[in-house]
């Protein structure tokens, strides 16, 4: 199986490098510059499930990019997925198979519009990395799960080959019947984290701590557990005990990746996590009073980040 990982940063090297690692045929997708840092210093995981140095790993950048592969990973931030789709167009032959990792549930139907739903996977990872200044991907944690599946359910010939092409890696793959609720629950969870986060500016712990904060958290995942409920996604008991206790769990210095992004002034996947979920409980005629102040404020943050800074 040929594999095109889209990009080589914090989550693509991350799992592109140990699929490399188990004997797969892994190119990477990627621009001038971590070409140039891969060829010269090669793929360096650091991590506690082992570390890892991949010499002069398969790269390709998008105007030499002249051939198809059987498998494409998109593990891309939602706000670079349409150049992303640009970048990738020329690896998508009939018999290609594309599994995006994205957070959220929006991307799916901007990747059916342009490749075809027949062509698109359902998927979702779980993983703390990132690359630091030395273009090293650093495991953060020991979780480093990646679930896949066909929207439908099916077992396919297709997820089975995925499945056997992940069979030896040093990640836990999970080829799963289920992959749309999996994905709701990990949305429901991921927008209730971010949104709570960013809109307190802290970690769990001090929310929780503060007058309100554990009511305004508990608000927030059931604004979100609404919307699921009303697309036929409710989360199961078991998620929706693991979000209740991990949003609530006193001293925690938990916070979202997009807290950090915004605290660094950078981009934030607004409107793809947390936009995205009040506009569909919206348009199903839900109240959903916490998710539409949590994205007011990201939304307030993105117009004050755009206007030029005062000389």
């Amino acid at each position: 199986m040929k594999i095109l990982m889209v990009g080589a940063g914090a989550t693509g090297g991350y799992f592109g490098g140990r699929l490399l690692e188990s004997g797969q045929d892994v190119t990477f997708l990627v621009r001038a510059r971590r070409a140039q840092e891969l060829a010269r210093d090669g793929l360096v995981i650091r991590s506690a499930a082992g570390d890892l140095t991949l010499p002069s790993p398969a790269t390709v950048q998008s105007n030499a990019l002249d051939r198809h592969f059987d498998l494409i990973i998109v593990s891309c931030k939602a706000y670079h997925l349409p150049q992303v789709i640009e970048d990738v167009a020329p690896a998508v032959g009939p018999e290609s198979t594309i599994l995006p990792v994205l957070n959220g549930m929006r991307h799916l139907d901007v990747l059916d519009e342009r490749f075809g739903a027949e062509r698109v996977l359902g998927g979702s990872c779980f993983i703390a990395t990132t690359l630091d200044a030395k273009g090293v991907v650093r495991h953060l944690n020991p979780v480093h799960g990646l679930t896949y599946g066909e929207r439908d359910g099916s077992r396919s010939p297709r997820v089975e080959r995925i499945e056997q092409a992940m069979a030896k890696v040093r990640f836990d793959p999970r080829l799963s019947s289920q992959v749309l609720q999996d994905m709701w629950e990990k949305w429901v969870f991921l927008a209730s984290l971010a949104g709570i986060t960013c809109l307190m500016r802290a970690p769990v712990g001090d929310i929780v701590a503060a007058p309100g904060g554990e009511q305004a958290a508990l608000g927030l995942l059931e604004d979100c557990r609404k919307v699921a409920q009303a697309y036929g996604h409710p989360p199961g008991d078991a998620s929706l005990q693991r979000s209740c206790s991990v949003l609530t769990e006193k001293g925690s210095s938990l916070s979202a990746s997009m807290m950090r992004d915004l605290e660094q002034g950078a981009e934030v996947e607004a409107d793809h996590i947390v936009g995205d979920m009040l506009a569909r409980g919206e348009a199903k005629g839900l109240d959903l009073p916490m998710l539409r102040v949590a994205y007011a404020h990201l939304k307030a943050y993105e117009a004050r980040r755009a206007r030029p800074r005062a000389a």
